[in-house]
């Protein structure tokens, strides 16, 4: 192996201190308080271990955490008259949703129902309106995560080429936005773009979030390049589940400059993005000044 592993748990841990500083500092200086409202719809495992995780990190940086738990046959009307609720409540900063939900509710109605201003997922059309513009949005925290250690690792990304592979709105298409407005040349591809290995190799910034396992070899990596894994897949193998990245980390780690592995790469830095993001929410919601390090 010959690239520097860009180790996601230590880049969270700092982020998550800088958090907890303006969060310290918003509670002596202004008598303010972060709060973020997480709703879980339903009992799917996986969402109930990431909303746990959430409500944990949210308590440690000093925030206030409130939970949402309500049964899977909640009705449309029940969710949204809880988030308007959640919108008018004013020691709330930050809403979010955990998706999925169950298949009778509507996400995309749920989502934009919540007030961009607390819209700490960055999902709502308002804030992708407002980050393809170029403007003061709540950007999804995946894709926050990303270029906070893209920043971190290489400085000044202006005229590095990127190409994305994934066009998803939760992170493919803001991670594309977020590359431009840092004067990157970008590319967006996905799994039916024409000779991708080409497109890859091109790339000084390769930012994988296709969502199929290891479907980017090493040979597709050009040498010195840096790669955010952004992927999280559960494969088998030897009779035992693994967790995999959309790049076969083995042979890129040959080729690249910088890479991030799976897991311990950028999943660590979604939960320390959206506590982020409440700050954010909180301080633009109170007229302060949005801390420096924390929003794009």
């Amino acid at each position: 192996m010959t690239a520097q592993i860009i180790d996601g748990k230590v880049s969270a841990a700092q982020l998550r201190s800088r958090v907890a500083g303006h969060v310290a500092w918003l509670k002596k200086d202004h008598g303010i308080t972060p709060g973020l409202a997480v709703v879980l719809v339903g009992a799917d495992p996986a969402s109930e271990v990431y909303v746990r995780n959430k409500g944990r990190q949210t308590i440690e940086a000093g925030m206030r955490s409130l939970e949402y738990k309500l049964p899977t046959e909640t009705s449309q009307a029940d969710l949204l008259t809880l988030i308007e609720r959640l919108n008018a409540d004013p020691e709330i900063h930050g809403i979010l949703v955990q998706l999925p939900l169950p298949k009778h509710l509507n996400a995309d109605l749920v989502i934009n129902a919540i007030d961009p201003a607390k819209d700490v997922d960055g999902f709502h059309v308002t804030n992708v309106g407002l980050l393809g513009t170029g403007q003061n949005a709540m950007v999804p925290c995946t894709p926050l995560g990303c270029l906070m250690m893209l920043r971190g690792h290489l400085g000044d990304l202006s005229g590095l080429e990127a190409v994305v592979v994934g066009r998803s709105n939760i992170v493919g298409k803001p991670m594309a936005q977020l590359l431009l407005g840092d004067n990157c040349t970008v590319t967006i591809a996905h799994s039916r773009t024409r000779d991708l290995a080409s497109i890859c190799r091109r790339a000084d910034i390769l930012v994988a979030a296709v969502g199929r396992p290891e479907m980017i070899p090493g040979d597709w990596v050009k040498p010195g390049a840096t790669v955010i894994d952004v992927g999280i897949n559960r494969i088998a193998q030897d009779g035992k589940q693994h967790l995999v990245g959309d790049v076969d980390f083995s042979s890129a780690a040959e080729i690249a400059g910088t890479i991030t592995p799976v897991p311990g790469g950028v999943g660590p830095m979604t939960i320390a993005s959206l506590l982020a993001n409440t700050v954010t929410a909180c301080c633009r919601a109170h007229g302060l000044q949005a801390p420096e390090g924390l929003a794009v």
